[in-house]
């Protein structure tokens, strides 16, 4: 985790439970300050005399504006994701290094922001880059082409009802209620993600999620994981090439380039099963996840532009209306959207 924060102390449930782990002194707390995150987690830096480390705490109802619940469980998951990933990317994710279930917490080492740069910060400033999509479809082919058809894996992750709770119901199932013309639609993307078990999904493979770091990119926030459909993971982060093509002022021809980049490395390694039925299963969803950034119950803060909303609207109601069955079938579909 990244970020300098805002100077606080946690609640004593925290601070007791870093006191249990070996961080921290209940009669002196140390320094800590509370980071800038996403909407399911409390996170902060605790500045300990041997250096800083970051606490995630999972919340029980996600701070967005909607009714949004899930289970503190996840974050138990989310460090099992971590480990399980460390066995085939090891530099692209953080060590754990301590782990308390029952306060659902753990501690990771604090990234400098000066050594990690946060990827979407860098794409809505205009550093748009193919080569780093590309790394990050390599490197999330790889995780998920370690973890397909292991039995173990699918055992520690059967997460399907957390999954539902935190990304079908409010991505895919809210915006149904908010477009009943397109519910049959959303309710088969429901149906065929839920019902695919391949590999170990990340679940929140989003720019806000990766840092820029000297050994390449670091995924952070696993706590969807689970163990289903790798589509997801890859569709999720097309996405956001997608949306920020509406907002990074003359880089939207670049951005579609590192959709492109990401989804072509992607899929050269796919190994455990046909690409192109992943790639399928992907250009579907796709623009379920699109509508689901302006409709459902997270959009994408930065589309304050109604028009822009608009435009997104129509993109994906064409989309699930008539599905294409390859990525640069969607990609096309929105740059005509984008052409003046």
């Amino acid at each position: 985790m990244t970020g300098n924060g805002t100077a606080a102390q946690p609640d004593a449930g925290l601070m007791a439970a870093l006191a249990r782990l070996g961080f921290g002194d209940m009669a002196a707390p140390p320094p800590c300050a509370a980071l800038p995150g996403g909407v399911s987690s409390d996170i902060w830096r605790v500045d300990l005399a041997d250096g800083p480390v970051c606490v995630k705490r999972a919340l029980a109802r996600l701070k967005v504006a909607a009714d949004w619940r899930a289970p503190v469980a996840r974050n138990a998951y989310e460090v099992a994701w971590f480990r399980t990933a460390a066995r085939f990317a090891p530099a692209a994710v953080p060590p754990i290094l301590a782990h308390d279930p029952a306060a659902g917490l753990f501690v990771m080492p604090y990234l400098d922001p000066a050594r990690h740069r946060n990827w979407k910060a860098e794409l809505l400033a205009g550093r748009v880059d193919p080569a780093v999509a590309a790394a990050v479809g390599g490197l999330l082919a790889r995780i998920h082409a370690g973890t397909a058809g292991d039995g173990q894996v699918a055992a520690r992750f059967a997460t399907d009802a957390i999954f539902h709770a935190i990304r079908l119901e409010p991505y895919l199932e809210a915006t149904a209620r908010a477009h009943p013309d397109l519910a049959p639609a959303l309710a088969a993307l429901v149906a065929t993600t839920a019902g695919t078990h391949r590999a170990l999904v990340h679940g929140d493979v989003s720019p806000k999620n990766i840092l820029l770091g000297p050994g390449g990119p670091v995924f952070l926030d696993a706590e969807c994981a689970w163990y289903g459909d790798p589509a997801f993971d890859l569709a999720f982060c097309l996405n956001h090439f997608l949306l920020k093509a509406l907002v990074v002022a003359g880089r939207a021809g670049d951005l579609l380039a590192c959709f492109a980049a990401m989804a072509g490395a992607y899929l050269d390694g796919v190994d455990w099963e046909p690409a192109a039925d992943l790639e399928d299963r992907a250009a579907r969803l796709l623009p379920g996840l699109f509508l689901a950034r302006v409709d459902g119950k997270s959009p994408a803060e930065y589309l304050t532009d109604p028009a822009d909303r608009d435009r997104v609207r129509r993109a994906a109601t064409d989309l699930l209306r008539r599905p294409v069955a390859a990525l640069d079938g969607v990609a096309d579909r929105w740059r005509r959207e984008l052409a003046p």
